[in-house]
Parts: structure tokens; C-alpha cells; sequence
């Protein structure tokens, strides 16, 4: 029987920058080795898809904004 893993400081933030990273597809070979071995395809996939919608809503308001001026 193996103990859970303590939870790991920073793995949000370091999810929000590997997702980051991801969308501007520029990321160095050793820091996405890393994060594989770090991060949870389930945190990987939340966060996408919560920047995704910030993404989406953003530029909807920015468009709102723009016709209406």
C-alpha cells in the first residue's frame, strides 16, 4: 500500500503557465518534460478550457466595445 503524495505547492500556477505556454506554442523541450511528470491531464484539460472561455468572452466584449463606440 503506498501513502497518498502530499499535495505539491505552485502545481495551479504551473498549470496556468504550461496551458499559457500552450496556446502561444512556444515551450522548451526540458520544461515540457517536466511538466508531464508534474502536472494531471485533468488539471491540464480544466484549466484549458476555463482560458479558453476567458478567451472567448474577452474578445466578445472587446468586439461589444469596439461596435458600440
Amino acid at each position: 500500500m503506498t501513502k497518498p503524495e502530499p499535495a505539491r505547492k505552485g502545481l495551479l500556477w504551473r498549470t496556468i503557465k504550461a496551458v499559457g505556454w500552450g496556446f502561444f506554442g512556444v515551450r522548451k523541450n526540458s520544461a515540457y518534460q517536466e511538466d508531464i511528470a508534474n502536472l494531471t491531464p485533468l488539471h491540464i484539460i480544466a484549466v484549458g478550457l476555463v482560458a479558453v472561455l476567458l478567451v472567448v468572452v474577452g474578445l466578445i466584449l472587446l468586439v461589444k466595445l469596439v461596435v458600440l463606440a
